[in-house]
């Protein structure tokens, strides 16, 4: 007797297994949203920028490419990065989007003029958080939480290293290491 209920307990599990199998591969091809990379949750949430399948800019947009271009270079001597100088542009000049308006990227502009970053933004932001995270590491050398934060961080930096090393943005023996992060962003 109680060797057919272990039976019966052993198929059970096995048709649960196959059935979550078949379940992912499912929604695998139908083209579900892939996973977090930290936190196994399937985000989908997120703005989405209006269908416009022309790619003009709308009638009420009144600044000419020429303006926006010279808008884009003024803000960027100013000291804003790439994604405050769209926010002023849409909130305070009516751009809804540099590239609709212009037909380059904003990186694009910034590099016709010899003023993109050498370090990517986003590198750039990621190398700062840590920074951030290793500052207040020192003075709480006990704060676990931060210290997994600070190992989440460095590896994103790693793998964005890599990618960008290997799209030729940086240079070949370019490396981060904790301790200079701080003067490659000062230059």
């Amino acid at each position: 007797m109680c060797g057919a209920a272990e039976a019966d307990k052993h198929f059970y599990i096995f048709a649960q297994k196959k059935e979550r199998t078949e379940r992912e591969r499912r929604e695998h091809e139908g083209g579900c949203a892939m996973a977090r990379m930290y936190s196994r949750r399937k985000g989908k949430s997120g703005s989405k920028k209006p269908f416009n399948p022309d790619k003009t800019p709308p009638e009420w947009c009144e600044m000419s490419a020429q303006e926006v271009e010279e808008k884009v270079v003024e803000l960027f001597k100013q000291g804003y990065s790439t994604a405050d100088i769209g926010m002023i542009l849409r909130d305070s000049y009516g751009v809804p989007d540099v590239r609709l308006v212009t037909g380059k990227k904003m990186l694009q502009i910034l590099r016709e003029r010899g003023l993109a970053p050498e370090i990517p933004e986003d590198l750039q932001n990621l190398i700062k958080k840590a920074i951030r995270l290793r500052r207040h590491l020192e003075t709480h050398r006990k704060d676990m939480h931060n210290k997994y934060a600070l190992n989440l961080v460095e590896s994103k930096i790693r793998r964005l290293e890599k990618y960008y090393r290997r799209e030729g943005v940086l240079p070949e023996d370019w490396k981060y290491t904790p301790e200079s992060a701080e003067l490659m962003l000062r230059r």
